[in-house]
């Protein structure tokens, strides 16, 4: 079979382009069409030998500093990519790429990493950080946002299947969507973690966007000035945590993954306060052994086994975004550390390994296309043929 993989925009080596890797495994003879491509040099190595066809975004000069603000275009990019010459169509999603056109002979599938957030559940907070609550530029934003969850609703659709990465996901698309999906979740390499001799801090591990909340970390920290916490990730709130100026809170910024790998492995505990799709860092610090604690909402309720329900728990859960909430948590944490152990954390995390991965996706691909095929044969037989009707002679000719 030709088979075309459609993803959305790839700027790093994140959680998407993880799962592009490993289905890339599975088809190596794929070929990748993306709305843009702008991941560095350093962190190609995922892509291999493969090349990207990217739409007409990409030849738009410096676009690197300003696709996000582009948004709007990347429904119109996306159906301007051609698979007309495939077979299979696989799509990797979390904003436009289910929305790429096929024609009834291809069989399309999706992963999907999210719906277009910042349309639906996300659209208040996106506004708020972008400082478009009010004013004509405020209106103008919420019809934007209001035409992409129309486009969105009828791109989602289009798939034959879809796959999602956790049942919070699926939850939200059945709501937003309508549309029935299959959890597989992503694949996280756990194989790359080392058990070290746990330190006497705290790590958080992420991007620095509004919506993980790292700052409640930070305030939090500052309230138990015996404990440290440090802070690795980029992003638009790194100038805002580095300004707290707390003594206890290291901010590290961006850190190798080399570096990364120690820190989770030393790390007394790992920290998150948002609600995350999925979660991957926190399945990797279990990697390393190092238990979670955690904000009880979102993707990470599926992968952390949490103190109050499970005999071999892997880390526990607050109940809300609040500093009380965290430091109650790290309270509780360190009455109970003798209750979490290296193996119980990575007996959890290899739930998730890569290998599981390719073999759950394979099989539901091979699944979806055996149904297709079925189902055409099925549709097919039931079509009567389109017949003309006879020629009568005209009474009133001629002849």
């Amino acid at each position: 079979m030709k088979v075309a993989l459609v993803t959305d925009s790839m700027s790093a080596f994140g959680g998407a382009e993880r799962v592009i890797e490993q289905i890339l495994r599975i088809f190596p003879q794929a070929d990748i069409f993306a709305v843009l491509d702008l991941v560095p040099k350093l962190e190609r190595g995922f892509l291999g030998a493969h090349t990207i066809t990217t739409s007409f975004l990409q030849k738009l000069p410096a676009v690197k500093f300003y696709y996000r603000k582009l948004l709007h275009f990347w429904p119109i990019a996306v159906e301007q990519i051609d698979v007309t010459g495939y077979d299979l169509v696989l799509s990797s999603h979390h904003s436009v790429a289910y929305g790429v056109l096929t024609n009834p002979d291809q069989i399309h599938v999706s992963y999907v990493h999210t719906p277009m957030r910042y349309a639906w559940d996300l659209q208040h907070e996106y506004l708020r950080s972008a400082h478009l609550e009010h004013g004509l530029l405020g209106l103008a934003a919420r019809r934007t946002l209001h035409k992409a969850r129309i486009w969105d609703y009828a791109a989602a659709q289009r798939p034959d299947a879809l796959v999602t990465n956790s049942h919070f996901v699926a939850r939200r698309l059945h709501r937003t969507h309508r549309r029935d999906v299959t959890v597989i979740y992503p694949p996280v390499s756990v194989q790359n973690f080392e058990v070290q001799n746990k330190g006497d801090y705290y790590i958080s591990v992420g991007r620095l966007v509004p919506y993980k909340r790292v700052d409640l970390l930070a305030r939090a920290f500052a309230r138990m000035p015996e404990r440290r916490l440090k802070i690795v990730g980029t992003g638009p709130e790194l100038k805002k945590l580095s300004a707290l100026q707390v003594p206890n809170v290291e901010v590290l910024g961006y850190q190798s993954d080399e570096v990364v790998r120690d820190l989770l492995s030393g790390a007394r505990a790992f920290l998150f306060a948002g609600i995350e799709d999925f979660g991957i860092t926190a399945v990797e610090a279990q990697a390393a052994g190092t238990p979670v604690i955690a904000y009880g909402c979102g993707g990470l309720t599926e992968t952390v086994l949490d103190l109050s329900t499970d005999s071999q728990p892997t880390g526990l859960f607050f109940d809300e975004q609040s500093e009380d909430a965290i430091v109650d948590a790290v309270h509780s944490f360190e009455a109970n550390r003798e209750r979490f152990t290296p193996e119980a954390c990575i007996s959890n995390a290899e739930r998730f390994s890569d290998q599981r991965f390719r073999s759950a996706f394979s099989a539901f691909v091979h699944r979806a296309v055996s149904q297709q095929r079925r189902n055409k044969m099925a549709f097919s037989s039931h079509v009567t043929p389109h017949r003309q009707p006879a020629l009568v002679p005209n009474r009133f000719s001629a002849d």
